[in-house]
């Protein structure tokens, strides 16, 4: 099984050696861990993994190598019982019922959900009121409430949900994504300043052939390598809505990593509020603090978030408006923090630029930034780094 292990990660393009794999089973065999599955797959996470890019890729290879050999982990989703989220069928409502579907209003909203928490005692279908499934009440799943409060949905469907009252998962980005076109590369080369410095390892042939013709001795002269020397910090939308735009943010994500030297990228979901983080297996236990990443990061970095800024407007300007967790301060206060210090800054959106116009949160967004929100495509990418190379 172990070898069989090993030449499935090779197969997925993740470089494990030989010596990585008597490593592993060195390990195993002095005990360094108690014999669980879990405790073994970060064991071998750490043996074989030595870039975050490939996080994903050996969890696919792990999950089809080691499949059935311990139930299922519980996930830490809502205690709700699991036939109250079957939906019996999807309903089609007329213009006018939809209409007549009121929105209750943030306060009003998140009062009449734990309301409904207290009063219900069984599984309820359809209606208006109570939290269940298939029906027209602004709470629970597969329903039709234009603005309400989603629990025990396997994913999002209109878009419409201010909060979900389930812990879910995200995959993180793979950042070796063949590119589906070098363009991408070529418009972040406008984002260049090459220098000089580090260790002198590399061969300077100019030098070296006039220093030997001077002196009239073989006269090697070494130079530190040229690297492009602009720091970037990129912050990357995950989950949601962002699903369906995984592909080309993950040719962004590739082509980032291989351009610049000086790249840190953090995960958010939504809209950034008080802290982000880097894995998203573990985003709920190794986070970063956004305020020690202002205080790590100096100024000269240049920012770029990467997102369709399609949310309930409640998330952007409201303190408790996330979809996942009580925040404090509003998304807007934590994203102004953010400008404040990196003023060469711009948002990438893949959603097309005709229909920015359509929704609130993006118009909310985007003024926010000071209308450096750009197009995820090609043309856009060649504006979001012309408008970062501008002096502030």
């Amino acid at each position: 099984m172990f070898l069989n292990f090993l030449d499935e990660l090779r197969a997925a393009k993740i470089p494990a050696s030989l010596k990585e794999h008597l490593l592993l089973l060195e390990a195993l065999q002095a005990d360094v861990i108690d014999w669980s599955i879990e405790d073994f797959y970060y064991l071998a996470r750490a043996t074989y993994v030595k870039d975050e890019g490939l996080l994903d890729r050996f969890d696919q290879v792990f999950a089809k190598v080691f499949k059935g050999l311990e139930p299922s982990i519980d996930t830490g989703t809502a205690e709700i019982p699991e036939d109250w989220l079957r939906a019996i069928a999807e309903l089609n409502l007329s213009a006018e019922e939809m209409a007549a579907l009121e929105k209750l209003g943030w306060d009003k909203l998140m009062e009449t959900l734990k309301e409904r928490l207290e009063e219900q005692k069984k599984r309820h279908e359809g209606g208006n009121k109570w939290i269940g499934t298939a029906g027209k009440s602004p709470f629970g799943a597969q329903g039709s409430h234009p603005e309400g409060v989603r629990i025990g949905q396997d994913k999002n469907r209109n878009n419409k949900a201010v909060k979900v009252w389930d812990k879910r998962e995200f995959k993180n980005l793979d950042n070796s994504i063949e590119l589906g076109t070098r363009n991408i590369k070529v418009a972040l080369r406008r984002l260049r300043k090459f220098a000089r410095d580090g260790a002198m390892d590399e061969l300077d042939l100019d030098a070296t052939i006039s220093g030997t013709a001077k002196k009239a001795y073989l006269d090697i002269i070494m130079r530190p390598e040229r690297h492009n020397a602009v720091k970037l910090l990129l912050m990357l939308d995950v989950g949601g809505s962002m699903d369906p735009h995984i592909k080309v943010c993950e040719e962004l994500f590739s082509a980032a990593r291989s351009e610049f030297k000086h790249l840190e990228f953090f995960y958010f979901h939504n809209c950034p509020y008080e802290a982000l983080w880097k894995d998203n297996k573990r985003r709920w236990s190794e986070r970063t603090p956004v305020l020690e990443l202002l205080h790590k990061f100096p100024h000269d970095y240049k920012l770029v978030f990467v997102g369709d800024a399609s949310m309930s407007p409640y998330e952007i300007n409201y303190p408790g408006g996330s979809v996942e967790h009580w925040n404090e301060e509003a998304g807007d206060v934590w994203l102004q923090r953010m400008l404040d210090v990196y003023h060469a800054a711009a948002w990438l959106n893949p959603i097309p630029e005709k229909s920015w116009g359509h929704s609130q949160s993006i118009q909310m967004i985007k003024t926010l930034m000071n209308d450096r929100m750009f197009p995820l495509s090609l043309e856009g990418l060649d504006r979001a780094m012309r408008t970062l190379t501008r002096k502030n």
